[in-house]
């Protein structure tokens, strides 16, 4: 009988898709020990940062389509994904903060659903690799 993974390797599993292992491990070589607890801090303040750009995103979508904000968002966003391995996401969030600089609106809307897809799955494995934070 097939073993069905627990709950330790599917959330391993999710966190490896879409977040890089060098960036994390780069992360966790800053406090080898976990004494000050720096991955924990890291992850609980990128995920902050997601419930207050996230908002300011949504408000600057659609008919009230706003470059600037959708540019301060994309920028942000990219270096502290980066920073945490979620490399596809900021890249994504590059292409983004680039368009909306010169203006280009034009299929920005589809670029920027694809980009808070990928948002929701790096939070899920972020949040993954420390159960014990909501």
């Amino acid at each position: 009988m097939p073993s069905t993974p627990n709950p330790d390797q599917q959330a391993a599993s999710a966190a490896n898709f879409c977040l890089d292992a060098q960036a994390l491990a780069r992360l966790q070589e800053l406090d080898p020990n976990g004494a000050n607890k720096l991955m924990e801090r890291v992850i609980t303040a990128y995920v902050k940062s997601l419930e207050r750009l996230l908002p300011e995103l949504e408000s600057a979508r659609g008919d009230n389509l706003d470059p600037n904000v959708v540019r301060h968002v994309c920028h942000t966003l990219k270096s502290s994904s980066a920073s945490l391995g979620a490399l596809d996401l900021a890249e994504r969030c590059a292409e983004i903060e680039t368009l909306a600089r010169i203006g280009q609106t034009d299929g920005l809307e589809p670029l920027l659903d694809g980009m808070l897809a990928q948002v929701i799955q790096v939070r899920q494995a972020l949040l993954s690799l420390l159960p014990n934070i909501p």
